[in-house]
């Protein structure tokens, strides 16, 4: 994609598109049975594995021990060599500390305030030398290993390492490389043994077209398929005279103060379609509040004037004056922190710019944003993905908001933050240069939503320059507030994706997918109708019964609606269509349209797509989503109500708490990192039907983004879980000496947030996140999708 200069592209760390990985343990036996025992750890009768190197914990040989004499005169003759080699280095210690050993069921031990002091050795965070550490090859094994999301090969003994992101280039002219690949083992659990042919079985069981020859039925959901606008249109219609405060055939406000014309500013309604009207109703007659925190300043000492948007409208258009944002004022802070861009910027009202803005146009011109001079291409793909739904759009969006009518220079967006949705208030005063908008803007010039969600957004995070460099999947889940994977096509095996597609399906999931970009050419069409750096949306799933067999097929939407389409084998009007059933094809819902919308096969789909994001949404969404459409909640394709249920926990890592203990190469600290019991139930509505659960485990750590002012960056994060009884208290450091984790990260890398999908019987789980290196300190979310029940909370600290 374009820009508008280029001295703002700047790399983020070395290249890593892969965050997460996960290692879990398929043998019997891989958690030790035994009696926990009071301050002695978990008893095992000494036989319990070593998480790292993979052995039985043994006490060590006494006669292998070193003897703390011959250990100090050898530290002694190394320090005199050292001062006669450096006259300058640090005065050495008279006494070297002998190696520790550790008794069969040592008691815990407290780090020393000492301990957690600082140490220059580290580069200004405090250093400690971890007991086990994975070797250069190791580490390039692991980091291949989880790139690839193969994790059967990860040896369960080797320790962590550490990766780092990398976004591209800011300018477009370095196409960022793979940002987000979601770990997971077990997705072929419940597919008849996995195996393409096990999964195809397994989708015409779903869908009823397992018994005769025209093949199965399709996979799709309410919100996947779009049905969900057309059961708007429906209730419009039947309901068009009990709307009491917008005009149904129109969408206008009825009773609005027309605020353009008394600031004498030009301005057009907004053009608002079903959804949109029926959302704006149910909020302006109160059926619809969402439970909402006013947005406060990201970075500590700022000043919050907790702006109330309804209330700062009503006040200005009394006062008649327009809105000036106090809290991300039109001045250079409010752009960048650190580079100053090189255009002379200029801050102008949209009227200023145009002569009759408006904020929404429904239609195909909806779809079409442009990024501007600012490196957040990742932006543009998750605003691109937030088009494709209006009952998600208009989330973010509120419609309660025009250039005309109650007009004031005031707007307002919604984001997902940290497990809490924030109100964003902002003026409508947008950088400029030369008289046109210089950052992310729609093809239709007197459209301004998208530059006015961006600038929410920048003032979200706390400046413009915040937003360099990112992931679509963050975005995303600030949109939806919903979980999201992220999955190479390229280094995933089809029988993987296949499977996350019907789950997905099954469980309410959105899904999106796109083609790496041509940095030469922004949206490069290529030969066979697919956009390339655009955003689609996967809409449904089907088989079908031709004559060599079972294909499956994938219904894909490009969002401008038009003839931009594929054209290769199943696009519209193909031959091979004609070895398809009439009754199949009404099944399918096949029409040979203009519209954007279009069939692919599978294996087509994979050799020409590149990325596949999973939008999982919580019962919570759902359920909001009902409420502000008015329309009651619906089965998934299945026939079942089958969605994730969703639990959130806050925690920190902190030196004051001695919880910052570090990855588990460092055991004598790793237990010190808080704790978080979780108990995890199957229910009767199961997809998968084989008595375990499917769980999505996220930790994200706040507010890293917004202390890049600070010089402060994401650090590189990670989790591991393990198998427990229900215990009162967190463990202690023996057990984790003693016990293997079930499912982990053992790549690190410093991405917001890391993901693993598994699975796992039902019963109690003690889940640790954790940063890489002891006596770092962030604060982080928690959040466990599980497709069951779920109850988590924090444990209290071992005493």
């Amino acid at each position: 994609m374009s820009h508008l200069h280029s001295t703002q592209c700047r790399l983020e760390s070395l290249i890593f598109g892969l965050c997460f990985s996960l290692d879990m343990s398929d043998e019997e036996g891989y958690y030790q049975e035994g009696e926990y025992v009071e301050g002695g750890g978990y008893d095992d009768g000494g036989d319990g594995e070593e998480y790292y190197e993979g052995e039985d914990y043994q006490e060590p040989e006494p006669e292998e021990e070193v003897e703390e004499e011959e250990v100090e005169e050898e530290a002694v003759e190394e320090e005199a060599v050292e001062e006669e080699e450096d006259a300058e280095a640090e005065e050495v210690e008279e006494e070297a500390q002998p190696e520790e050993e550790y008794d069969e069921e040592p008691e815990p031990e407290e780090l020393a305030p000492e301990d957690y002091q600082h140490d220059d050795s580290y580069d200004g965070d405090n250093y400690v030398q971890p007991e086990f550490e994975a070797t250069a090859e190791e580490a390039e094994e692991l980091v291949a290993a989880a790139a690839t999301g193969d994790l059967e090969s990860i040896d369960d003994s080797v320790p962590a390492a550490i990766a780092h992101k990398n976004y591209g280039s800011a300018d477009g002219d370095e196409p960022p490389k793979t940002q987000h690949a979601s770990m997971f083992k077990g997705v072929l659990d419940g597919f008849g043994g996995g195996g393409m042919s096990g999964i195809i079985g397994e989708i015409q069981n779903i869908t009823g077209g397992g018994g005769g020859g025209s093949g199965g039925g399709m996979m799709t959901n309410l919100l996947a398929s779009g049905a969900l606008g057309g059961m708007v249109e429906k209730a419009i219609t039947a309901a068009a005279g009990k709307f009491f405060n917008v005009d149904p055939s129109t969408g206008a406000l009825i009773g609005a103060i027309a605020g353009n014309l008394i600031f004498n500013r030009g301005g057009c309604n907004n053009s608002l379609g079903g959804m949109g009207k029926m959302i704006l109703e149910n909020i302006m007659n109160g059926k619809f509040r969402r439970d909402i925190t006013p947005w406060t300043p990201p970075v500590p000492g700022a000043t919050s004037f907790n702006l109330d948007f309804h209330a700062e409208r009503d006040r200005c258009l009394r006062e008649k004056r327009l809105f000036e944002d106090p809290e991300f004022p039109a001045c250079d802070r409010s752009i960048y922190f650190k580079e100053r861009p090189t255009q002379t910027i200029e801050w102008k009202r949209p009227s200023d710019i145009v002569d009759n803005p408006q904020l929404i146009v429904e239609g195909h011109s909806r779809f079409d944003v442009k990024q501007g001079a600012l490196g957040d291409c990742w932006l543009l793909a998750a605003v691109a993905n937030l088009t494709l739904r209006d009952e998600l759009f208009y989330r973010v969006v509120p419609p309660d908001q025009s250039f005309t009518e109650n007009y004031a220079g005031i707007f307002h967006f919604q984001f997902w933050r940290y497990g809490k949705w924030v109100d964003v208030v902002i003026d409508d005063m947008l950088p400029t240069v030369n008289g046109k908008l210089y950052y992310m803007h729609s093809a239709e010039h007197n459209e301004f939503w998208s530059a006015l969600l961006e600038k929410a957004y920048a003032k979200l995070y706390g400046s413009y320059e915040n937003l360099e460099g990112g992931s679509t999947a963050e975005a995303l889940e600030d949109f939806t507030g919903g979980l999201t994977e992220s999955f190479d096509l390229k280094k995933t095996e089809a029988q993987t994706i296949l499977a996350m597609l019907v789950r997905g399906f099954q469980m309410g999931s959105l899904f999106g997918c796109s083609i790496a970009a041509d940095p030469n050419i922004k949206e490069a069409i290529c030969p066979n109708g697919l956009v390339r750096g655009h955003a689609y949306s996967i809409t449904a799933l089907h088989t079908v019964k031709i004559s060599r067999g079972d294909q499956v097929m994938l219904r894909i939407r490009n969002p401008w609606g038009n003839s931009d389409e594929w054209n290769g084998p199943w696009s519209d009007g193909d031959v091979r269509w004609e070895d398809v059933s009439e009754d199949q094809k009404r099944t399918m819902q096949v029409t040979f349209k203009k519209d954007g919308e279009f069939w692919i096969a599978f294996e087509d789909f994979m050799r020409e797509y590149k990325e596949m994001e999973v939008c999982n949404l919580s019962a919570e969404v759902m359920n909001e989503i009902c409420e502000m459409t008015g329309v009651d909640q619906m089965c998934t394709s299945s026939g079942r109500n089958v969605q994730w249920k969703e639990v959130q926990q806050d925690g920190a890592w902190s030196i004051a708490e001695k919880t910052a203990g570090g990855c588990a190469n460092h055991p004598r600290t790793y237990w010190h990192n808080p704790q978080f019991g979780s108990r995890f139930t199957v229910t009767g509505e199961s997809v998968e039907h084989d008595g375990k659960c499917t769980i999505i485990v996220a930790v994200l750590q706040k507010y890293r983004r917004e202390l890049r002012v600070e010089n402060k960056d994401s650090l590189p994060i990670g989790f591991s879980i393990y198998q427990a009884p229900a215990l009162s208290q967190a463990l202690d450091e023996q057990f984790f000496r003693s016990n293997k984790s079930i499912a982990r990260t053992p790549v690190f890398i410093d991405l917001r947030e890391v993901t693993v999908r598994f699975r796992a019987e039902p019963g109690e789980y003690i889940i640790v996140p954790c940063a890489f290196e002891p006596n770092t300190e962030a604060e982080f979310l928690m959040r466990v999708f599980v497709n069951g029940e779920v109850q988590t909370g924090r444990l209290p600290a071992y005493h």
